[in-house]
């Protein structure tokens, strides 16, 4: 094919590159507040069907709206209110628990297991299996552990404030959201033709259904896991329960290897600054609680959600965490079903018409 003015052709081909490179780079400068907004959508989405029912019930929009968000609100300050007193007090307890092992030098919980394995079942040889462990414990600079240590609980810190100025943000816009979710799918119905809105808008609905019930499904297996987790904790005398039991909530809303990652964490702990024993209380606590979670608990809370394969539920985390983060894999699950939604109802239908 003959170009007929190279240099024309050139300079679009050069604009279009900058216009790709200027908009790329837009998007990482405001990846912060798309962030927040993605974020105020997909908790917008999750109160939907509660507004949805309290409409049912004849109350007006707004007041349906209203009445949600104070609900919401009053939850949340009332477990501040309650909790954040005794984290606050537990994690101080844990730090200056940490900085006297740490000046000590007297921690070594790989001899402190050991010793409880050769008491507990004396007809077991332990002496090689702990060998290698002991050496490498031994072999770790422990002050250097405890300024690391240090500046983690700095770094923390700044990302608690951080994180606070960002969920005030994320609280007004996911009010907006949810005041004005009708006219906002509204707007987005009116883009499609109307001899395909109708069907558009049917799947719609169940697009937004399933990740609102979603939402409501995750942070009810979040809740359940907390509660639970702090009534066990305290009742086996397990360090800092209600820092712990704050760890199983927020893990388990990840899906489908929060609960396993969180359970982890809280049984090093145990076994760090607790005991053995109590460790192993926890760890068989936690092998039973995932069991009943995965087969009684979730089967019935996201009953109402869109059910995704759990080969599509571990690749869309992966590739949702590696792109957004945390909030990447969350939004991940609502996502990768809505495009099942898609495929079932639109892509194969139109297959076996051919």
């Amino acid at each position: 094919m003959k170009v007929h003015n190279p240099f024309r052709v050139a300079f679009v081909a050069t604009l279009g590159v900058g216009l790709g490179l200027v908009l790329i780079g837009s998007i990482q400068t405001l990846s912060t507040i798309l962030l927040y907004v993605g974020t105020a959508l997909f908790l917008s989405l999750g109160l939907d069907p509660i507004v949805a029912w309290l409409e049912r019930r004849k109350l007006p929009r707004w007041a349906a709206v209203l009445i949600t968000i104070l609900v919401v609100l009053a939850a949340f300050a009332g477990i501040i209110l309650m909790v954040v007193p005794i984290i606050a007090g537990q994690i101080s307890q844990l730090v200056a628990d940490i900085q006297d092992l740490v000046e000590t030098g007297d921690w070594n919980p790989v001899a402190d297991a050991k010793d409880w394995m050769a008491s507990t079942f004396p007809n077991l040889k332990v002496d090689d299996v702990f060998m290698y462990l002991e050496d490498w414990f031994n072999s770790l600079d422990v002050g250097a552990i405890g300024e690391q240590i240090g500046g983690g609980i700095i770094a923390i810190g700044g990302a608690v404030l951080a994180g606070l100025a960002g969920a005030f943000i994320v609280l007004i816009l996911t009010i907006y959201f949810t005041a004005s979710t009708p006219n906002l799918k509204r707007a987005v119905y009116q883009l499609v033709p109307a001899s395909k809105r109708a069907r558009f808008i049917d799947l719609g609905e169940q697009i937004t259904d399933s990740v609102g019930y979603y939402v409501i499904g995750q942070l009810s297996l979040g809740a359940i896991n907390g509660v639970l987790s702090a009534i066990f904790l305290s009742i086996i005398n397990a360090p800092f329960p209600a820092v712990l039991a704050v760890i199983a909530f927020f893990f388990s809303l990840i899906p489908l290897v929060g609960t396993l990652t969180g359970s982890t964490i809280i049984v090093l702990f145990c076994l760090g600054l607790g005991s053995p024993t109590t460790a192993l209380i926890a760890a068989i606590y936690y092998l039973i609680y995932m069991q009943i979670e995965a087969y009684v608990i979730s089967p019935r809370i996201m009953g109402r959600a869109v059910s995704v394969p759990g080969a599509v539920v571990v690749i869309a985390a992966l590739a949702g965490g590696a792109l957004l983060g945390l909030l990447g894999a969350l939004v991940a699950i609502p996502v990768a079903a809505s495009i099942l939604i898609i495929y079932r109802q639109v892509v194969i239908p139109r297959q076996n018409e051919r």
